[in-house]
């Protein structure tokens, strides 16, 4: 049998799908796994290269091999379809990925340590659960308001709302009111307990991590934004600059340019959305923290602001927070605030 140097493998929940390659990239093989056969089939072969999209279970199984001695390249999906010669199926998939993973100007999604990963399911957990706080709160709000009671913006003011909900001698709500706005209570503060829970095992992990500490000092990132950063990108090697850092998370102006004319347009939104929001409102915090002082010298996003809109400015400035992130990631540096 002619040795297979690559292989693009397409993941499922039960069935893989195989196809391998020899160094001409002939097809040589095409094969179903079992979830079972998997490692099996992979440690009986000699070390090659492995191509897989950056989907659900890609980083586990990327470990996986890896320690069998293979090389594992994650592609992003959207780079795997233009390969799709034909109808798509599972060894169309497996085959187009075989085909991707040797191009040379490819790229390819880091694998995530199982530590990282850990870190960012504490981030989704604790996402989870903050939309379903504001669900709640959202819900004890309407309720109340059907009889007449009415509560300031803020989740800190729905206290006032509670305190009604909770003393039965307030003859503003039906004791059948009360009774089922009662339940809501209990999984409200059920909710927000389970929230400050997760929040004290990123905050114990954030001491432990020094790059972490190093993103805090930045200013408009806190300790969920500092973890979230150093889970997702790490040490950042896979970026060659801030700049492209900033354009994975889509935090740059999409481009529509031809004939020697520029065309850039509104951002790109590509990338980690999550990472995204989270530089957005820290950029939020900085500029308001700005605005309550007004004896505090002028600095670029104050100047920018005078001639562009709000958004422009938040954007611009979680753009050169990004930047700043790659930077002290990448050559582990302290941040230097700029001086006038």
């Amino acid at each position: 049998m002619t040795q297979i140097t690559v292989i693009g493998l397409d993941l499922a929940k039960r069935v893989f799908q195989v196809h391998g390659a020899d160094g001409d990239g002939q097809p040589v093989l095409r094969r179903k796994l079992r979830r079972a056969q998997v490692r099996t089939f992979f440690s009986e072969l000699p070390p090659c290269l492995i191509g897989m999209e950056a989907c659900a279970s890609a980083h586990h199984w990327a470990r996986e091999l890896q320690v069998l001695g293979h090389e594992v390249r994650l592609i992003p999906p959207q780079y795997v379809r233009p390969f799709v010669k034909t109808n798509k199926n599972d060894a169309a998939d497996a085959e187009a990925i075989c085909e991707a993973v040797t191009r040379p100007t490819m790229r390819f999604a880091p694998v995530k340590s199982a530590e990282q990963q850990s870190v960012l399911m504490l981030h989704r957990a604790r996402e989870l659960l903050v939309r379903q706080r504001t669900m709640l709160i959202n819900a004890l709000r309407g309720h109340c308001a059907e009889f007449g009671l009415i509560a300031a913006q803020g989740i800190s003011k729905v206290v006032d709302l509670i305190r009604i909900i909770d003393d039965p001698e307030d003859t503003r709500l039906p004791d059948l009111a009360r009774e089922a706005l009662g339940l809501l209570v209990e999984q409200l503060n059920a909710v927000q307990s389970r929230i400050k829970a997760l929040e004290s095992e990123l905050l114990a992990w954030h001491r432990s991590n020094a790059a972490s500490r190093r993103l805090e000092t930045i200013p408009g990132v806190g300790i969920i934004t500092a973890t979230a950063l150093v889970a997702t990108i790490g040490d950042g090697s896979q970026f060659h600059s801030g700049r492209q850092l900033s354009a994975w998370l889509g935090l740059v102006p999409r481009q529509h340019s031809s004939g020697g004319k520029d065309r850039l347009g509104r951002i790109s939104k590509r990338g980690d959305g999550y990472i995204r929001r989270l530089l957005v409102h820290g950029a939020r915090t900085v500029l308001r923290w700005r605005r309550a002082k007004p004896d505090t010298e002028a600095g670029w996003a104050e100047q920018l602001l005078a001639r562009r809109p709000t958004n422009v400015v938040l954007v611009a400035m979680a753009n050169k927070t990004a930047r700043i992130a790659w930077a002290l990631l990448r050559h582990q540096r302290d941040y230097m605030p700029a001086t006038a």
